[in-house]
């Protein structure tokens, strides 16, 4: 039996200062020529995000934070997986696996795997691979389909004979994938389903015309990221590892574009989580490792065999791709659907009472 090792979160001192360091030493750029994010993230905010970053974030304090949660590694298929397991106490308890995607990380669910356990569920937050502690590829293959295998050996390798899995972004893939491989999972929910307009649409209904409008803009203004990272990950890392103002810049102008936020992050987010989930990337120099999933993998976002397992979708207001129910039938056996009140892409992150009670509702019918 492969051993899990408890493991606790422990940066290195030297990474700090070389951190702080190469904050300070940042050469930066002129300012944007417009007064909003449509360039990217404004000079000026970036500048108050790093002042923040160099002279008051207390890492070890967000570091002790984390590490109230139990945390394990653990080789699977050679690669070691890093992953939170924080058991309820519960004998009645309902396992359930909830995966992140890109940009994020397990600092996501910080805010929900306490309810989650009072609610009556184990919980399980791996890292991607190639993300956070998680041990990084170093051949081809890490893609979707195996990341799945993977997850249903680790919840096995806990000791669940059954259980649920969640996610939202690459962990709605993974989800899906696990949905559709009907290992020892018994039923899924996303936040992200998966679905297309069909051929003959019609003349679409408002919800459909905005849901229309919003691919557009994503696919015209709003996806340059992806085409890098499942094209050329290893060019765009080499600025992302060595660059901490890069690294920033180039998550935190997802959260302000995906997030239900009134076009500010900290509107929902503080300076000290938006800062939490870049350092999950930051202190393990992830940047390129992260990337080269799109690279894998970016095909598994189009529909594949369908899921027959019973699955609940959270449909929030402001994610990236706003897919109609009856678009995701045909990839899924949707038993729940909830059109939720607010929320965007990082479901958990921004809205954690809504998606605690949406989640655990969804699962109550499985334990």
């Amino acid at each position: 039996m492969t051993p899990i090792q408890p493991f606790r979160i422990a940066v290195p001192d030297d990474v700090l200062v070389d951190l702080t360091a190469r904050l300070q030493r940042t050469r930066w750029p002129e300012a944007e020529c417009v007064d909003d994010w449509s360039q990217g993230v404004p000079l000026s905010y970036t500048q108050e995000l790093v002042e923040y970053w160099t002279n008051e974030y207390d890492w070890r304090a967000r570091e002790a934070a984390l590490n109230r949660f139990d945390q394990f590694t653990t080789d699977i298929d050679g690669l070691q997986i890093h992953f939170i397991h924080q058991r309820s106490g519960r004998e009645d308890a309902f396992p359930l696996i909830i995966t992140h995607g890109w940009p994020g990380s397990i600092a996501e669910f910080h805010k929900v795997i306490e309810p989650l356990n009072d609610a009556g569920f184990d919980i399980v937050c791996p890292s991607l691979p190639g993300y956070g502690f998680s041990g990084k590829p170093t051949g081809t293959g890490w893609g979707i389909e195996r990341i799945a295998e993977a997850w249903d050996e680790l919840m096995v390798r806990l000791g669940y004979s059954r259980y649920g899995a969640q996610g939202g972004d690459w962990g709605a893939a993974v989800t899906t994938q696990i949905g559709r491989n009907q290992r020892h999972c018994v039923a899924i929910h996303t936040n992200m389903p998966f679905g297309r307009p069909p051929k003959d649409l019609g003349e679409p209904t408002p919800a459909e015309t905005a849901a229309l409008e919003r691919l557009g803009y994503y696919q015209k203004w709003d996806s340059g990221y992806a085409k890098q990272q499942s094209t050329r990950p290893q060019t765009i890392g080499y600025g992302l590892v060595d660059s901490p103002v890069g690294q920033l810049a180039w998550i935190v102008e997802k959260f302000w574009s995906w997030m239900d936020c009134d076009d500010h992050p900290e509107n929902i987010l503080s300076k000290d989580e938006l800062l939490d989930n870049v350092m999950m990337y930051w202190v393990t120099g992830s940047g390129a490792s992260s990337a080269r999933l799109y690279w894998e993998s970016f095909g598994s976002f189009a529909p594949g065999d369908p899921v027959t397992l019973p699955t609940g979708v959270a449909s929030f207001p402001k994610e990236i791709l706003r897919a109609q129910r009856h678009w995701c039938e045909r990839n899924y056996n949707i038993t729940r659907w909830t059109d939720m009140p607010r929320g965007g892409h990082f479901a958990a992150f921004e809205q954690p009472e809504l998606f605690v009670d949406e989640v655990a509702g969804f699962f109550a019918d499985f334990r």
